[in-house]
């Protein structure tokens, strides 16, 4: 949702330069190969593979492409097993990238792009993670905003705002809330 939010409605209002890292829950949460949750994290880091290879061929916009599509699949078509080649295809790129999945080489890569992240936050967050510079050009970044839904363009852009004008305060750290309800994903994006 933060990424709808932030490609839908902040980027063309904020005239943003956006450059999507990953982040593996598989790496972060290591998680038990026995548990339930083991599964689909271990599936989610094989595509982040996926987009490393794409990136690498094909620059961010590649990257991007396929995060856009393999995330509508998961979450609008509840489809987590769809087949990677035949996505990749089926968006104009490569499908030959879908060999990168079981490749291991590329996680280096995921790894070296997320501890950046995580070197700006800190250990103790998860996904997502916004990065910006702040007005004394520094690299500033916060885990969040969580949001369930986009919210309307004026209450997004002052949001943004208020998100920029916290992550720029030092000594600024959390703001949290219990969630109570569940991601409202609207239309598939296209």
């Amino acid at each position: 949702m933060t990424a709808r939010w932030v490609v839908d409605v902040v980027a063309p209002e904020r005239d943003l330069e956006i450059t999507w890292q990953p982040i593996s829950l598989l790496r972060k949460n290591k998680p038990e190969p026995d548990s339930s949750y083991y599964g689909p994290v271990q599936r989610t880091h094989n595509m982040l593979r996926v987009m490393e290879s794409l990136r690498a061929a094909d620059g961010d916009d590649a990257f991007f492409k396929a995060y856009w599509d393999f995330g509508s699949r998961i979450h609008h078509d509840k489809d987590r097993e769809f087949d990677i080649a035949a996505a990749l295809e089926g968006i104009g790129l490569d499908p030959s990238h879908a060999a990168a999945f079981d490749d291991e080489a590329w996680d280096n890569e995921i790894a070296t792009r997320m501890d950046v992240g995580l070197g700006l936050t800190g250990d103790d967050v998860g996904t997502p993670i916004i990065a910006l510079d702040d007005d004394n050009g520094d690299r500033v970044a916060l885990f969040g905003p969580v949001i369930t839904r986009v919210p309307n363009k004026e209450q997004s852009l002052k949001m943004w705002d208020a998100f920029v004008d916290m992550a720029s305060v030092p000594g600024f750290w959390e703001v949290k809330r219990t969630r109570t309800e569940s991601p409202e994903f609207g239309d598939r994006p296209s």
